[in-house]
């Protein structure tokens, strides 16, 4: 009787088609690269009182993504200002560019309402959160 030898077709394919699947989780997954930081969750990460920007410097109908503290400001309309978390709930990828009230994530393409967060287009499934922020004379500052 033939033994199977150690390394046959079947193993091979097996063994390729797991390394595989751990490729994608791991290209999915919330890590370090792109920007993406998934032990952020938007403000709090600062001191309360903390300057983000001037309120001039946030376009109306659109907005300003901040890197550290990771908030992405809005202006949906003149005067509104609202803050969110500038981390994707999908795979933690930072936001990065708010045009015609969409904030838009670059990684897989998702879409969120720049008025209220919510997912306009996924991937995502989860609404940026809220980041607390208010406008303090002329400047958007942490509450």
């Amino acid at each position: 009787m033939a033994k199977e030898p150690l390394v046959n077709r079947r193993n091979v394919l097996a063994g390729t088609g797991i390394i595989t699947a751990g490729v994608v989780v791991a290209a999915c997954s919330p890590g370090t690269e792109n920007g993406a930081n998934p032990d952020i969750k938007g403000a709090g990460v600062a001191p309360s009182g903390t300057f983000l920007t001037a309120v001039a410097d946030v376009p109306v109908g659109g907005g300003l993504v901040l890197s550290d503290p990771p908030i992405v400001i809005t202006q949906p309309t003149s005067g509104q200002i609202n803050g969110f978390t500038a981390i994707c709930p999908h795979a933690g990828c930072l936001v990065s560019t708010v045009v015609n009230d969409e904030i838009i994530c670059p990684c897989h393409g998702s879409k969120f309402s720049a008025v209220d967060g919510s997912v306009i287009q996924g991937p995502a499934q989860q609404a940026l959160e809220t980041a607390d922020v208010n406008v303090k004379g002329t400047n958007v500052v942490l509450a």
